[in-house]
């Protein structure tokens, strides 16, 4: 039987919210893939690799995308003797409001599908200036 749709909200509800602030161990993290069995590879904003868990009370109620952002703990799993960096302590689902905050890493940049910058821009219609310069 499934968890109680009340828990399940509450869990929701908990994401949507950044905290004030963040205590020692804890970082916001960009997640690079997933490794399988509820462990997923991150990175910080000084690009250093993490291996994390997802706790059970997000499990099968937040879903966790590929370049999407995580609060990370890397104190909480000190003691255990294993490969794993950290556990995941928040899931940042309304980044707007997450990167207003003053902890947010200047790293993690939006990056835009129209940006300018963009390598991958397909071809370009050309400007007035260059249709100029043809004639």
């Amino acid at each position: 039987m499934g968890a109680p749709k009340r828990r399940l909200q509450a869990t929701a509800e908990e994401t949507l919210t950044p905290p004030d602030a963040l205590s020692e161990g804890q970082h916001i993290a960009r997640v690079t893939k997933g490794a399988g069995n509820n462990l997923y590879h991150v990175e910080l904003s000084d690009k250093k690799q993490l291996l994390v868990e997802l706790p059970a009370r997000f499990r099968s109620s937040i879903w966790i995308k590929r370049n999407g952002y995580l609060l990370v703990d890397t104190t909480l799993l000190a003691d255990r003797d294993n490969k794993l960096d950290g556990e995941i302590i928040n899931v940042v689902r309304e980044e707007k409001q997450w990167r207003k905050m003053p902890y947010w890493p200047n790293e993690f940049v939006k990056s835009s599908a129209y940006d300018e910058d963009s390598e991958d821009e397909g071809p370009k219609m050309p400007t007035d200036d260059e249709e100029d310069d043809e004639t």
